[in-house]
């Protein structure tokens, strides 16, 4: 049985990631970001840095150098070199590297515009860079800069850069689209040409993101003959960034019959660490590693995947080290709710999931977010709702809070039936509420508990956007607490307040039926 192609995939997070506007790596993060990429996730080498940038810059190579070379990795270990003999060969030297990627002018364009050398004299500049870096103990790739370009406008000169490097000590050739210009039939086009004119080079592909085509260029590369494929994790890299790593991965394995070396179920965490470095957020609907992309939203996903994993495709999400999860809101229906119940070991009777559905969709109706950590605080204050006789409630209420002036509430009750309203001026908007309610109650000659505690949660993780918990502690002879639960925390601490009066009603109301006590969470009705 043949052996399947290996492909390479070299990381340049440290060094072409790095180039995303605002990204700057400390040498301490770039030190875990490379001990993460080539221990944890696997990948084959990976490029750190520039030669000749900072002061800070080589402190940051000197810590991973020394780090891989205790490990045996230190040939994995890559610095982007220019044509500027001595200068970069000796800055890697002094930064303990052994790889430089040498750039070179991969474009007619860029040589004559830039450089303003003839193509004989800017490949007599590289072989002397190769000589010297032989010299040094440094082993030698090379970038064709703007290869994309050369092979559309100056294919005669890039074919002949190329046809040069074959007769140096050069490992591999690079081939950047460095402008991110190339359709994937070009892709297909041009390695088709090159790797038949110089099939004993190892050529690697560099692809950025501009047309987002990145993914889809790397594929037509590896079908055609690259042998290696530069990517960044979470895409990151100049405008719209490199063919993120991710979902390189995801498509070689998933689209190809090649061989990589990464560790899969690694790269979820690897990718928030960088996340967290870099400061540049992950994109919610990100491919692989997005917050929504193995997220379940509407109902009938939920009862495909239930009756037969109907809606699932080969992107599982253990693969990356993630979960599979049923998004709760205005289209999720009672199957999405029965996961996320199920995944907490939680059972409701029919009318209390009618209910608990009921209080999802008006939160999705807001546009909130509900996540499974919100459901216990949802089915809490439902359940409370359920046991508590409602003979009191809050009508409607308008409140202002401008800068200079006191809160001001005004507010309308309706006790048994008949309305009440009332306004106050307080020290803040719950406190002018509480001072409204008092006037209300004082006219009826009844008196309100004492506020003892005032507490105000979300969900454990902090990640939902759907409500905040407010619980109150009373004192009213005997101690108990409500909780309420809204997107506004004024209003949550309203609805605690409002469950609070509905309980002492309860207790006072019909006192010749029953003795009403109120247990930690809910309240309960003990026959008398």
């Amino acid at each position: 049985m043949e052996a399947k192609k290996r492909i390479e995939i070299m990381d340049t997070t440290l060094r072409d990631g790095e180039q995303t506007s605002g990204v700057s790596f400390l040498p301490s993060e770039k030190l875990q970001i490379a001990k993460l990429l080539l221990e944890e996730l696997k990948v084959d080498r990976i490029e750190v840095a520039s030669a000749r940038v900072s002061e800070g810059e080589l402190e940051g190579v000197q810590k991973i150098t020394q780090w891989a070379s205790q490990k045996g990795y230190l040939d994995r270990v890559e610095v982007l070199g220019f044509v500027d003999t001595p200068a970069s060969v000796n800055w890697i030297v002094e930064s303990g590297a052994k790889v430089m990627n040498l750039l070179t002018k991969g474009s007619l364009n860029h040589l004559i515009h830039q450089l303003k050398k003839t193509p004989e004299q800017h490949f007599e500049d590289i072989r002397e860079s190769i000589a010297y870096a032989q010299e040094k103990g440094i082993a030698v790739n090379v970038y064709l800069e703007d290869w994309s370009n050369g092979m559309r406008n100056s294919k005669e000169y890039t074919l002949s850069l190329i046809e040069f490097l074959q007769g140096q000590a050069v490992k591999r050739v690079m081939l950047p689209d460095t402008l991110g210009l190339l359709a994937p039939e070009e892709v297909k086009s041009y390695f088709q040409e090159i790797t038949k004119l110089f099939p004993e080079l190892h050529f690697d592909f560099h692809a950025h993101n501009d047309y987002d085509l990145s993914v889809a260029n790397v594929m037509e590369a590896i079908l055609y003959g690259a042998a290696g494929i530069h990517t960044t994790i979470n895409g990151l890299g100049e405008r719209a960034g490199n063919a993120p790593l991710e979902s390189v991965v995801a498509v070689i394995e998933d689209f190809t019959d090649f061989e990589i070396g990464i560790q899969e179920q690694k790269i979820f965490r690897v990718s928030k660490l960088v996340e967290q470095f870099s400061g540049q957020h992950i994109p919610a609907n990100k491919p692989v590693v997005g917050e929504n992309v193995f997220t379940q939203t509407a109902g009938i996903h939920a009862d495909g995947d239930n009756k037969k994993n109907l809606y699932f495709n080969d992107l599982m999400p253990e693969r990356f080290g993630r979960q599979r999860k049923y998004a709760l809101g205005k289209t999720s229906g009672k199957a999405n709710i029965l996961k996320n119940l199920e995944e907490l070991g939680i059972s409701l009777e029919k009318e209390e999931l009618a209910k608990v559905t009921q209080r999802i969709i008006e939160l999705g109706d807001k546009k909130e977010r509900v996540t499974t950590e919100d459901l216990p605080y949802i089915i809490s204050d439902v359940l409370q709702n359920n046991v508590i006789s409602k003979h009191i409630s809050i009508e409607g209420y308008h409140m202002t809070h401008s800068k200079g002036l006191k809160p001001t509430v005004q507010l309308r009750m309706k006790i048994h039936g008949k309305s009440y309203d009332e306004s106050a001026t307080g020290d803040g908007q719950y406190d002018s509420f509480m001072r409204a309610l008092k006037k209300i109650y004082k006219s009826l000659g009844k008196e309100l508990p004492k506020l003892t505690d005032y507490h105000v949660s979300i969900p454990p993780g902090g990640k939902t956007d759907a409500f905040v918990e407010t619980v109150i502690t009373w004192d009213y002879g005997k101690i108990f607490k409500t909780k309420g639960l809204d997107p506004d925390q004024t209003v949550a601490a309203m609805m605690a307040t409002e469950k609070m009066l509905n309980i002492i009603e309860n207790m006072t109301y019909q006192p010749e039926k029953e003795e009403s006590t109120y247990y930690g969470n809910e309240y309960r009705a003990v026959a008398g």
